[in-house]
């Protein structure tokens, strides 16, 4: 969301009629306070396909229609500028099961190769703090060396922190076009609900599209059993095979056996995975509320080859947006401080497929220009 300010001076020109004595002073007209002429404009992400998913390039004004709480307004452009693209990378956690370095590092590695060349992009990664890995550019072989380089693993996985930073690290001057990539699963080891619904509204003041790699459904399956006090059996063997293979019969039946799961008593081991239980599931409620409400993707893989694959979902999404701009017939300014609107555009051109519903949070006064 953008307020321009445009500013109209009058001037005054006097004239001084022959045959007045030159000494004779002219009087000095008042000066005049310029006037102050507010233009709201509301921006908004928009990805355009074809009925087969194909990016769409010629998207005109005239081929959309917009809804902002159920009034219709008409778009005052329709621009296509290169992405700025923000990878947030999870790094950390004490109960990881499944969610790993080398994971998370491969899944941002893709998603950086297949985004379009003129996208300029930044990475974030997070574990006990969170930090810039790679500021704005638009090297791949910078942001893929700093990657294989300089990311570390934490034991901790402060998410908010994360948040707050990649608001920050987006909140440039002049920056259109802005995507928020989160891989992680969501949860906090310093778990806040007012941190968390803080940082989501930073996120949903200004036109920033939020796209989502989740660990989670993975890290659910795999944790299920151990709330209920079951371990998941070992698949690994003891020996290698093709020593297996030369024991007695007998002795190779016992090595070659599936091992069976086992039952763990320790009542503080099954609470604590019941407590990382419940919160995957706050995290991933979370994750998808916020990709909803920004019009970004929610990815949920079953698996890790699935992650590195819908790699290719986001970057589409990504490189298929246009900015839409509209004035709001109910002026911003008129709104009260976290008053949220819902924004949806839609197309009125055959075979034109677009992707825009987003929740508008409006901010303070100051936030919105008004002086």
């Amino acid at each position: 969301m953008y307020r321009f300010v445009g500013i109209i001076v009058f001037s005054v020109c006097v004239l001084v009629p022959a045959g007045i004595n030159a000494q004779e002073t002219t009087p000095t007209p008042p000066e005049l306070e310029p006037e102050v002429v507010f233009t709201e404009e509301i921006k908004v992400n928009v990805a355009a396909f074809d009925r087969n998913g194909t990016f769409v390039k010629d998207v005109q004004v005239e081929d959309l229609v917009i809804v902002e709480d159920g009034r219709l307004h008409q778009p005052n452009s329709v621009r296509r500028i290169p992405a700025n693209v923000l990878i947030v990378l999870d790094t950390g956690g004490e109960l990881r099961q499944v969610k790993n370095f080398t994971q998370t590092r491969e899944t941002a590695k893709e998603l950086i190769q297949k985004l379009k060349p003129d996208s300029n992009v930044a990475v974030i990664e997070y574990h006990d703090k969170a930090r810039i890995l790679t500021d704005w550019t638009k090297s791949r072989k910078a942001l893929l060396d700093d990657l294989d380089r300089k990311l570390i693993f934490g034991r901790r996985s402060i998410f908010s922190d994360a948040l707050e930073l990649a608001a920050a690290v987006l909140d440039k001057e002049g920056m259109e076009n802005r995507h928020l990539v989160l891989i992680s699963d969501g949860t906090d080891s310093l778990w806040s609900d007012e941190r968390r619904e803080a940082a989501m509204l930073e996120l949903l003041r200004s036109n920033i599209s939020v796209h989502v790699i989740s660990y989670t459904r993975m890290e659910l399956v795999d944790i299920e059993p151990r709330t209920k006090g079951v371990s998941k059996p070992k698949n690994q063997k003891t020996l290698p095979q093709e020593v297996i293979d030369t024991l007695p019969n007998g002795v190779r039946d016992v090595a070659n056996a599936p091992k069976s799961a086992t039952v763990s008593t320790d009542r503080k081991f099954v609470n604590t995975m019941k407590a990382r239980k419940e919160a995957l599931q706050k995290g991933e409620e979370f994750l998808l509320t916020l990709s909803e409400n920004s019009s970004g993707l929610f990815i949920l893989p079953d698996d890790k080859d699935e992650m590195i694959e819908k790699t290719l979902l986001v970057s589409r999404a990504i490189d298929s947006n246009y900015v839409v701009t509209y004035t709001p017939k109910r002026a911003l300014t008129e709104s009260t401080p976290g008053e949220t609107r819902v924004i949806e555009v839609s197309s009125k051109k055959p075979g034109l497929y677009v992707q825009a519903k987003r929740k508008l949070v409006v901010g303070t006064k100051a936030e919105v220009g008004v002086q």
